[in-house]
């Protein structure tokens, strides 16, 4: 991969951030406009992330951060932990941005922009600045946010230069989101859970969880980067899955600002989903310039760091957007993937390092990737392994010695399943099919939520 730009990519990027900054510039003309300003940010920070990556890159190479493409027949030596790049610029970008979701509240509420023509009285000289106003929470949730994903950032960093064990940093994420589940405490604390209708005569309408909400929501910022460093092996699938996530999320704030009454203005939900907006928004335009290097065939690699921190923005906006249920809807085939990995994750099948599909040089395609049995599976592993492969939609792959014992199994992975039930694939036609698939299932989700809630419960608050 070239370090330098073309001339047709140099003028591209200069011309966006030019556009972007002259709305931004125009956004203080009145009264800071967040939302333009937001999608303005996300435009320099695409330029900023597409040029970065193409500098860097001989630089990873030269200190060690590099890897090879094994899904080639020219298995070429390719940067890596690029997503470390994507996320700072991401952190900088919502740094940057901190004054503009609270321009107006900026101006209004403190002696430093629209008081200073303002007769003050002799009350207010006595109690000082009227900064009672200022919604401190607001910014709390945001500064937490931006804590927790420098916390995520740093996991997956070290991750990448000195590859932890699984069971030593599963649980970190937990732990990183320790400020977001504070704020959450203290500037909301709900956690109540609305009981569908068809269960209210046994369990009323509300059921208080109490601390198992708060154990719920440190699960889904575990789960959450954990499933997207699961669901990868191939060029393109993490950020690209992280691509479609975010835009479902995105199209979810839309709906509930469109869905919001007029009345009371703002309505509750409008917080909420707007700071969801302003997180999502600049992770689009960082993982585009990614996705763009690292779509097939691959002239980077994202690494682990991009996978804590695109599913640690993912849980930050689920649960200080109030919508981690909905949150789920979007990562239906990662829960799927989890689950069908969980007997190789849990050790009760053999799990390799890597899972990924095995490259034939031969055919240029992708197959199932395989364990090796070196003794026999149990009596109760066989006869789960035979039953899945003799399904009608089988599961799993196996192959047998002579004596009827398996020999082989395919990897438990949503990838390694897909090729069984289609045959072997170029890596990029595997990538569109999982992706495709993801896109498909994440509308019916949406669908689901915002159309046929009201068949389960009683009101459907947007959140």
């Amino acid at each position: 991969m070239s370090t330098l730009l073309t001339r047709t990519e140099t003028s591209t990027v200069v011309a966006i951030s030019i556009v972007c900054l002259a709305i931004l510039a125009n956004t203080f003309h009145g009264d800071g406009e967040p939302l333009v300003a937001s999608l303005a940010f996300s435009g320099i920070a695409f330029s900023s992330t597409y040029t970065l990556i193409r500098w860097l890159g001989q630089s990873f190479i030269n200190a060690g951060l590099k890897g090879r493409d094994m899904s080639k027949l020219k298995k070429n030596e390719l940067p890596e932990t690029m997503g470390a790049v994507c996320a700072v610029v991401y952190l900088l970008t919502l740094i940057v941005f901190i004054p503009f979701p609270f321009y107006q509240d900026i101006v209004a509420a403190t002696s430093g922009g629209g008081n200073r023509e303002v007769t003050i009285e002799r009350q207010q000289l006595a109690d000082g600045r009227i900064l009672h106003r200022f919604p401190h929470s607001k910014l709390a949730s945001y500064l937490s946010a931006l804590l927790s994903l420098q916390s995520v950032v740093i996991l997956g960093i070290a991750d990448d230069l000195f590859d932890i064990r699984w069971r030593h940093k599963l649980f970190i994420p937990a732990i990183a989101s320790i400020p977001v589940l504070v704020v959450y405490f203290v500037d909301y604390g709900v956690t109540n859970v609305v009981v569908p209708v068809q269960l209210e005569g046994y369990l009323g309408s509300l059921i208080d969880l109490g601390w198992i909400y708060y154990a719920y929501m440190a699960s889904i910022a575990i789960f959450c980067p954990n499933s997207i460093n699961i669901l990868a092996g191939i060029n393109g699938i993490e950020v690209a899955q992280s691509l479609v996530i975010a835009v479902l999320l995105l199209l979810n704030d839309t709906l509930s600002l469109y869905a919001a009454p007029a009345h009371p203005s703002p309505h509750p939900a409008t917080d909420p989903h707007l700071f969801s907006i302003y997180l999502l928004l600049p992770f689009i335009g960082v993982s585009t310039a990614l996705w763009w290097h690292n779509w097939y065939p691959a002239k980077v690699f994202v690494g682990d760091t991009y996978c804590y921190f695109a599913g640690m923005v993912f849980a930050i906006v689920g649960i200080l957007g109030h919508f981690s249920k909905t949150l789920l809807l979007t990562f239906v085939p990662q829960i799927l993937n989890f689950l069908y990995s969980a007997p190789q994750l849990l050790r009760i099948i053999p799990c390799p390092r890597h899972r990924l599909p095995h490259f034939n040089p031969r055919t240029g395609l992708l197959e199932p990737s395989t364990i090796e049995w070196q003794t026999p599976p149990n009596n109760v592993i066989t006869g789960v392994l035979e039953l899945l492969a003799h399904l009608p939609i089988p599961l799993v792959a196996i192959w047998l010695d002579e004596q009827g014992n398996i020999v082989q199994s395919t990897n438990l992975t949503l990838l390694n399943l897909w090729l069984i039930w289609f045959g072997p694939q170029r890596e990029d036609r595997l990538a569109v099919g999982i992706i495709g698939t993801q896109t498909i299932v994440g509308i019916i989700g949406l669908l689901v939520r915002h159309k046929l809630a009201l068949l389960v419960f009683r009101q459907d608050n947007r959140l």
